[in-house]
C-alpha cells in the first residue's frame, strides 16, 4: 500500500524556461561581437550613455524631491533603458553594414519579418550574382531584385511568370540598392511592410500552397543578427 502513497515525480519546468533565455543571451552576445568589429569603442559608448543618463536624470529627480538615494534608485532604470536603446541602434546599423553588398542580403533582411511573410530566396539568379527573391504576404507577391541594372529584366520575367501562375494576384516589384528607383537595404523591411494589404488570409494560404511547387534555389545567405532587436532572421 505504501507504493500508492508515493507521489509521482514531475519534471521541473526550469530547464524549459532556460532555453529561450539562453537563446536571447546568445543573440545579444553575437550582436555585441558583430557590433564591436565595426565599432571597437561600443563598450565605452554604452558605459557613457548609462552613466550620463543616470547622473542627469538622478540630478533632476534629486532637485525635485531632495533625496539622493531615492533619486539614484529611480533614475537607474532610465540609465539601463538609454544604454539598451543605444546598443539596439548601433547593433542594427552594424548588422546592415556587415551584410550590405553581399549576395542574398535582401532576402536575409526580409526573412527577419517574423509574422505573415514567407520568403523564398533566389528564385532567379544570374552569373554575375544578380538575383530575384520572392516574398508572399497579405500585400501579395513581392519580387525583390538586387544587383546591377540587368536585374530589371529578371524582375520583369519573374513578374510575367507569377501573373501566369497566379492570375489576379497583385505582383509588386522592389529593386534594392542605392540610386534612383531603388530602396536602400536598411529601409527594405519598412518599405515592404507599408505596402497596402490587398488579399485575404484564405487567398494567402492558397497562394502559398501553389507556390510550394515552384520553390527557389538553395543559396547561402549572409549570417548575422538583423532587426528587429538584432535578432536572427526567421522565415515566417
Amino acid at each position: 500500500m505504501a507504493m500508492f502513497g508515493k507521489k509521482p515525480k514531475t519534471e521541473k519546468p526550469a530547464k524549459v524556461a532556460k532555453e529561450p533565455r539562453s537563446k536571447r543571451f546568445a543573440q545579444i552576445r553575437e550582436a555585441y561581437q558583430i557590433t564591436k568589429e565595426s565599432r571597437p569603442t561600443i563598450g565605452l559608448w554604452l558605459a557613457g550613455s548609462f552613466v550620463l543618463t543616470w547622473l542627469v536624470v538622478g540630478l533632476i529627480i534629486w532637485l525635485l524631491v531632495g533625496h539622493p538615494l531615492y533619486s539614484a534608485f529611480v533614475s537607474l532604470p532610465f540609465a539601463v533603458l538609454a544604454a539598451t536603446f543605444l546598443f539596439s541602434r548601433l547593433a542594427e546599423s552594424s548588422a546592415y553594414a556587415s551584410i550590405e553588398g553581399q549576395p542574398g542580403a535582401g532576402a536575409s533582411v526580409l526573412m527577419s519579418i517574423r509574422k505573415g511573410w514567407t520568403v523564398t530566396p533566389a528564385v532567379a539568379v544570374a552569373k554575375n550574382q544578380d538575383m530575384v527573391h520572392r516574398a508572399v504576404s497579405r500585400q501579395g507577391v513581392v519580387l525583390i531584385g538586387e544587383g546591377t541594372n540587368a536585374v530589371r529584366s529578371m524582375l520583369a520575367d519573374e513578374h510575367k511568370k507569377m501573373e501566369r501562375f497566379l492570375p489576379g494576384t497583385p505582383v509588386i516589384e522592389v529593386l534594392v540598392g542605392d540610386g534612383e528607383g531603388r530602396v536602400k537595404l536598411r529601409k527594405l523591411q519598412k518599405h515592404v511592410r507599408k505596402l497596402p494589404k490587398t488579399i485575404s488570409q484564405v487567398q494567402l494560404r492558397e497562394i502559398r500552397a501553389r507556390l510550394k511547387a515552384v520553390g527557389g534555389m538553395n543559396i547561402p545567405l549572409p549570417k548575422g543578427p538583423l532587426p528587429k532587436g538584432a535578432r536572427m532572421p526567421k522565415a515566417r
